[in-house]
């Protein structure tokens, strides 16, 4: 008798063992299914992408419409993602903090992967190269032809708050000033101006302004001094869209995609009759 009752409370232990891990797989996935970014963005039916201005990355037409490389990444990754996109202009000197108070879900918007982001943020493998390239003034800086010669007290250097831009500047033109700005096109304006030496900017921006003013600026130094990796940067502890966005930018890759539009973007004045 006493065996029968041993082993029914061992069968009733198993059961309720059973049941326990059952009902903590399912609490488990619920509570992942919740934190899931990708989750989300379905639910609702809309991809919120944190971005800013830059040429030709984003910018907007004659219509006022977002056009360039950044904004047909975005658009395409919605698209295959079955859901709306929502671009959310944002100054770059604030575009982390805003991403990480839930204001959008991605900054899509030619980031470079830097140590210092990446304790804030989560990147994606990179999507894209670029570095850093310098568009200077024919008469300020009349025989400059190398990082040292903008490496000086008397130079003044424009770049855009918050970029790897500023920083580039900061490594290699310690000597230099540093006129910061909120936007590219302020800064390129100050060159215009005769108020500054040279711009420093992602590629290929200075080339583009060189041969848009051809009569006052020149590009100094050959092709870019630095390289960086770009990814899509999202806040940390989501596993699962980190890797829907790794996967995705694997797949665009291989079919051709990205270079198809990076050729495009970087490689030719093509859309240049769409911009004001």
């Amino acid at each position: 008798m006493k065996k029968i009752v041993f082993l029914s409370l061992v069968c009733i232990l198993a059961i309720l063992l059973v049941c326990g891990c059952g009902e903590k797989t399912k609490t488990k996935e619920a509570q992942n299914e919740q934190k899931s970014l990708i989750a989300e963005i379905h639910r609702r039916g809309v991809l919120k992408v944190g971005m800013s201005t830059f040429l030709p990355w984003a910018m907007k037409d004659k219509k006022g419409e977002l056009i360039g490389f950044e904004i047909d990444v975005a658009r395409r990754l919605a698209n295959d993602m079955g859901v709306d996109v929502q671009f959310i202009p944002t100054k770059w000197s604030g575009i982390i903090p805003a991403l990480l108070t839930g204001k959008f879900d991605v900054i899509i918007g030619g980031m470079g992967i830097r140590a210092d982001r990446n304790l804030k943020v989560n990147f994606s493998i990179p999507y894209d190269y670029t570095g850093m390239s310098i568009v200077a003034h024919r008469e300020m800086a009349a025989g400059f032809s190398s990082l040292s010669d903008f490496n000086r007290s008397g130079v003044t250097v424009a770049v855009r708050l918050g970029t790897t831009a500023a920083t580039a500047a900061k490594k290699y033109m310690p000597e230099a000033k540093l006129r910061l700005f909120d936007d590219e096109s302020q800064a390129v304006q100050e060159l215009l101006n005769n108020r500054v030496h040279a711009v420093v900017a992602s590629a290929p921006m200075p080339a583009f302004q060189a041969l848009k003013y051809p009569d006052k600026l020149f590009l100094p130094l050959p092709g870019t001094f630095t390289k960086e990796p770009i990814g899509f940067a999202i806040p940390k502890g989501d596993v699962d869209t980190l890797n829907y966005f790794n996967s995705w930018i694997r797949v665009v890759n291989a079919e051709g995609w990205l270079t198809e539009r990076k050729e495009y973007w970087f490689e030719t004045r093509d859309w240049e009759d769409q911009i004001q």
